[in-house]
């Protein structure tokens, strides 16, 4: 994607709505007569997920699941892994030919393998059309070649940062802080206070790839270059390394180590104040049968990720694909199940359901009143349109896919942070990685 399309979609939304080469945002009420599919006979698929980390988010999926099959006549399997373990063996389904049918996988993982993959371009046209377009950063990840759809968007576990009002009071700040300086003084405050922060530096899909790459990107840093040259070892990396290297000063113990569900059992045991994450840690305490847990609700908020010095948000977000298998048996019944799993009807109730754990990659469900019955809410309805996409500022593909699987980002940040190589090695050492995957 060249810098002028980067940058006008980095700093205006009013770029998503030319993302209606899928169809423009209305509802088209009789889009039903454009989708014509008629699943094979006697077909059954199997679907292999992540686990949960909001309830309603499996209970609701289920529920739709059942539908499906209720509608049909189609038995589906669903098997539920954590991320970490999505990603490998959906590796090696691709490789081998054999194994679930669908896979709802993290970031670009359908990157590295593409021609494995079932085309759903009749799919993804034809709810872009019913549904107001998708955003635009589901292009790279998804269509990265600008026509062929490879997977079906599902959209992105939100991240924003997740706060103890109290707490913050107590600090002295009247709000939450929008930019990184005014971050990094909380922080240090909050520690003073005995109230730390802190975030997953460990090999975590979600937690620690979000706020790493936001961090290296609010400083102007980036992995590769729009030649997908890799450039990591440059002033900007640095400088974003020594902040790391001062606001890990502040963190709770332990963060090295932290993969996802690390930042959540801590912020709720009392131990963590504030961190990254989704809504999973709010609807946790709000359905906490623990009455010390359920009352701190009411105590917790959420704001987006500060702004760096780059002056533009730079938010990663957890973002999830729904990929169909060449060599599934039953292609047709597949897309059906998407397309139906991606319908309204089934949308809407399982986003109100998990709290708006999920924001929807159509830009129709912006509609959901999930996003303003409570306040507290609202900062992850924007999560896609802040979100600046893996492999930036190059392009998607073999290498993005490997590099942040094997999480170059994350441990170049944890070395430089923890003191165990100075910013400058961490930096050389990321550069090398990198290269690896970046072949000249």
């Amino acid at each position: 994607m060249s810098n002028v399309k980067r940058r006008k979609f980095l700093k205006t939304s009013a770029a998503v709505a030319a993302s209606a080469a899928v169809g423009p945002f209305i509802w088209v009420k009789d889009a039903n007569a454009q989708w014509k599919n008629a699943p094979e006979k006697g077909a059954t698929l199997r679907v292999l997920r992540w686990k949960r980390f909001v309830q309603g988010d499996e209970d609701v999926y289920l529920v739709n699941v059942k539908k499906f099959t209720e509608k049909y006549g189609i038995p589906v399997r669903v098997d539920a892994e954590g991320w970490e373990d999505v990603r490998p063996k959906a590796a090696v389904a691709a490789n081998t030919g054999a194994g679930p049918d669908i896979i709802l996988s993290t970031n670009d993982d359908a990157n590295l393998y593409p021609e494995k993959l079932l085309d759903v371009t009749d799919v993804c046209a034809y709810l872009g059309a019913k549904y107001g377009g998708w955003y635009p950063v589901c292009d790279p990840y998804l269509r990265p070649d600008g026509k062929k759809w490879i997977g079906v968007p599902l959209g992105v576990a939100g991240v924003c940062m997740v706060y103890r009002e109290s707490a913050v009071k107590a600090a002295g700040f009247d709000s939450f802080p929008k930019d990184t300086d005014g971050f990094l003084k909380l922080c240090k405050a909050l520690k003073d206070k005995g109230t730390p922060a802190g975030m997953a530096l460990g090999n975590a899909t979600g937690d620690g790839n979000t706020w790493c790459q936001w961090l290296l990107w609010a400083f102007g840093g980036k992995l590769v270059n729009e030649k997908n040259q890799v450039v990591i070892d440059s002033p900007e990396t640095l400088k974003a390394l020594e902040y790391a290297k001062e606001l890990y000063g502040t963190f709770v113990p332990g963060t090295l180590s932290w993969l996802d569900p690390n930042n959540n059992k801590a912020f709720l045991d009392g131990q963590l104040y504030v961190t990254n994450n989704g809504i999973s840690i709010y609807y946790a305490a709000k359905n906490s049968t623990d009455p010390k847990v359920k009352e701190m609700a009411a105590d917790i908020n959420h704001a987006n990720m500060p702004i760096g010095p780059v002056g533009r948000a730079t938010e990663f977000q957890l973002f999830f694909n729904q990929m169909i298998f060449k060599y599934t048996k039953y292609p047709k019944a597949a897309k059906e199940f998407l397309r139906f799993m991606m319908e309204a009807e089934q949308v809407d109730p399982w986003v109100q359901a998990s709290i708006g754990y999920v924001t929807p990659a159509l830009r129709y469900y912006e509609k959901n009143p999930i996003w303003t019955v409570d306040p507290k809410h609202t900062p992850y309805r924007n999560s896609m349109i802040n979100m600046v996409p893996s492999g930036y500022a190059g392009k998607m593909g073999y290498a993005s896919a490997g590099a942040l699987s094997d999480f170059i980002v994350v441990n170049m940040i944890a070395e430089a942070a923890s003191g165990s190589k100075t910013p400058k090695e961490a930096a050389e050492r990321a550069q090398k990685r990198a290269e690896r995957y970046y072949k000249v």
